[in-house]
């Protein structure tokens, strides 16, 4: 990375509905992160799909490698022990309900659907031969 890239902090204003920040706050909170910090890495996760691969800048309280399962693992592993199913438990309690959130925001989006002929979900394109 250039040592000219600024990597002083700017601050940014969004509006969201009240329901969708509690749900962020509450995943930052079971992340141990906070709201920016949670922001800010799901923002950049979002992005690698966007553009080329670039070394992005880090910054003392960000998570840029994505060790943010290693992190909650090892914060849960600290304060007892667990079996696997336990730890299994613990890190997904929420997945299965973020998981049906996306899908249907992206059969919203027109950019699912599900199809029984094509046996589950599929993308629009794949669908429709796009």
């Amino acid at each position: 990375m250039s040592d000219s890239v600024d990597t002083s902090k700017q601050s940014i204003k969004t509006y969201l509905p009240a329901y969708q920040k509690d749900e962020w706050q509450a995943h930052a909170s079971a992340l141990d992160m906070s709201q920016s910090e949670f922001v800010r890495t799901m923002v950049q996760a979002g992005r690698k799909g966007f553009e080329p691969d670039r070394e992005e800048p880090t910054s003392a309280d960000s998570d840029p490698r994505g060790n943010a399962l290693e992190n909650r693992v090892l914060e849960l592993l600290s304060a007892d022990t667990y079996s696997w199913d336990e730890l299994l438990e613990a890190i997904s309690d929420d997945i299965e309900s973020r998981l049906e959130e996306t899908l249907e925001e992206l059969q919203a989006e027109n950019r699912i659907r599900y199809s029984g002929r094509e046996g589950g979900y599929t993308t629009m394109g794949e669908a429709d031969g796009n």
